[in-house]
């Protein structure tokens, strides 16, 4: 069986990440809302939203195109420029030739894959988030937030945050994104299954999982960091748009 411990990682991984997508669409939401307030446009707010994420769109948009031309799937155009979409604003784009369940799932998942690497890089290298969360778990009155300040307090640290936040959030899959990955799924679930009722062992399975358990561990500190980076954003959005709503009233 799985240890407990790891299985307890891929379990917080998955909240995290799932916290994240809710948190991101507040903010985004709170933003456009403030933008709207100030210029009384109804297509700033997508504009300024769009630049604000830029790097996490292009790197995005980037990760589909390049994985679909490591699959051969003969990616297409490429667009990155802001779209009102129904209700949705769609900031980018790239069309691929399908490929099935799994080209397409990898596809779909591309931004997942390189924003998780590079995520966990700048977590490690530049803001040491293991020991940022055990500062928290230590003390999350204090040493926590004092850790976090401490982290933002040099000179390219408030430069850093911001990569890594819209990096973090922009890696997200979107709707179209998940598509695929339902059917895949449903392929790895049946497979499982299979492998349950067939009564094979689960060791050499568990132990293949095994290895991604450090690196993961260094991810989910990130990504700590970021759900943190963001509540601030979304208080302190929150606390503008009353201000500016009692002013313009």
């Amino acid at each position: 069986m799985l240890d407990p411990a790891a299985l307890r990682t891929f379990i917080v991984f998955a909240l995290i990440l799932l916290a994240l997508a809710g948190l991101s669409r507040l903010i985004s939401l709170r933003l456009q809302e403030l933008v709207y307030l100030l210029t009384r446009s109804q297509d700033m707010p997508m504009v300024v939203l769009f630049l604000v994420l830029l790097p996490g769109v292009v790197l995005h948009e980037l990760a589909h195109w390049g994985m679909a031309k490591l699959l051969g799937l003969r990616p297409g155009r490429f667009r990155v420029w802001p779209r009102k979409q129904g209700k949705y604003i769609g900031l980018g784009s790239v069309s691929v030739r399908r490929g099935g369940p799994l080209l397409d799932s990898l596809v779909g998942l591309a931004p997942l894959l390189v924003g998780s690497l590079l995520v966990t890089l700048i977590g490690l290298r530049i803001f040491d988030t293991p020991s940022l969360v055990a500062a928290w778990a230590r003390n999350p009155w204090l040493d926590g937030p004092l850790a976090v300040l401490r982290s933002l307090d040099r000179p390219d640290g408030l430069l850093w945050a911001y990569l890594l936040s819209v990096v973090a959030n922009a890696m997200v899959p979107s709707a179209s994104d998940r598509e695929p990955v339902k059917v895949l799924l449903l392929y790895v679930l049946l497979a499982g299954l299979l492998y349950f009722l067939l009564d094979l062992p689960l060791r050499p399975l568990a132990a293949s999982l095994t290895w991604l358990i450090p690196p993961l561990q260094i991810l989910t500190s990130a990504l700590l960091f970021v759900l943190v980076l963001d509540l601030f954003v979304l208080v302190g959005l929150l606390l503008a748009q009353g201000i500016l709503g009692r002013m313009v009233r």
